[in-house]
């Protein structure tokens, strides 16, 4: 490949929060797989309980009960955060029907967001990653979302971060 060439984006991974800067991201996701012919991951990423709450609970419930809690409860949690994202996405195709794109897979995950980006980049092959951005306070300006710095920094594959307008 020479550097006049550009390359394909075929796959595109919309890593989300389900914030309004994320929905509004996702439109520029929509455009970039309408315009190339891509496919779009939807990635969501439910941050696992630090190893402190970890210890608390466990503390309180015992190890095996906390075990067999978490182990009812994370199925029906992931399986309604997916049916919210079919949801998310039906609608988005309602609103924009002349941005048609084409869904490859509806991904929800328990880690770290970062790290779980940035595996799912490598296990789709994805071409793109379009993210959405928060602004921190006063360091709004300086400092984009700590997840989205983390993936930028450590991404092989291009990523588009996007602000909120007027943020």
């Amino acid at each position: 490949m020479t550097l006049k060439t550009i390359p394909d984006i075929r796959k595109i991974l919309y890593a989300t929060d389900l914030s309004d800067n994320a929905i509004y991201a996702f439109r520029y996701a929509m455009s970039l797989a309408n315009r190339y012919g891509g496919g779009i991951t939807f990635l969501h990423v439910l941050e696992d309980i630090s190893s402190f709450g970890n210890t608390l609970v466990t503390s309180i419930l015992g190890e095996e009960r906390w075990k067999e809690l978490r182990k009812q409860n994370e199925q029906k949690v992931l399986d309604a955060i997916k049916e919210r994202l079919k949801a998310f996405c039906e609608e988005a195709v309602r609103d924009l029907p002349e941005c048609p794109f084409i869904t490859d897979e509806i991904v929800v995950k328990i880690g770290n967001p970062a790290e779980e980006i940035l595996k799912q980049v490598d296990e789709s092959d994805c071409d793109l990653v379009v993210m959405g951005s928060h602004g921190q306070g006063l360091l709004e300006d300086a400092m984009m979302g700590s997840v989205s710095r983390r993936v930028i920094r450590r991404c092989k594959k291009p990523v588009l971060v996007i602000r909120l307008p007027g943020a």
